[in-house]
């Protein structure tokens, strides 16, 4: 099957800049994972959108950058649909005084890498999880 990755948008307007790119590069990381991509779908949409989503399909009432939902149905596959609120990613790149696509793209291998297995809930989960996430972003071209 051909990897799949679509991107939308949800009660904002976002572009996203270097789609053709970005989809390789998701490709590349998941392949170095020993996985492949099935059909990733990325939703950019606004706090408050995500904030109901994590109150009604994970019972928290907090804002965080993205959720995860995997659909995958194959063993190595990654399959799912990853919600990503622009309004955090940009905040938290402002604060953390980082470029904006940086973080952008911090997020979005976040997302992959949790559909791949990677967890981040523990401090030792949480530092592969970031070595990973580094790891990829500095394998990017673009």
């Amino acid at each position: 099957m051909k990897p799949k990755i679509h991107f939308f948008t949800e009660d904002i307007e976002f572009k996203l800049k270097n789609k053709t790119i970005l989809k390789k590069w998701i490709i590349d990381s998941v392949q170095a994972e020993n996985a492949f991509v099935g059909e990733l779908n990325f939703i950019f949409c606004s706090d408050e959108y995500l904030l109901k989503i994590n109150q009604e399909y994970l019972n928290h009432d907090t804002y965080t950058d993205i959720i995860t939902f995997d659909s995958s149905e194959e063993e190595d596959e990654i399959s799912g649909d990853i919600f990503i609120s622009a309004e955090r990613v940009t905040e938290n790149a402002s604060q953390l005084k980082i470029d904006l696509q940086t973080e952008l793209h911090r997020v979005i291998i976040h997302g992959v890498l949790h559909l791949i297995g990677f967890l981040d809930k523990t401090p030792k989960d949480k530092t592969l999880m970031t070595s990973k996430e580094d790891h990829y972003l500095n394998s990017r071209n673009f």
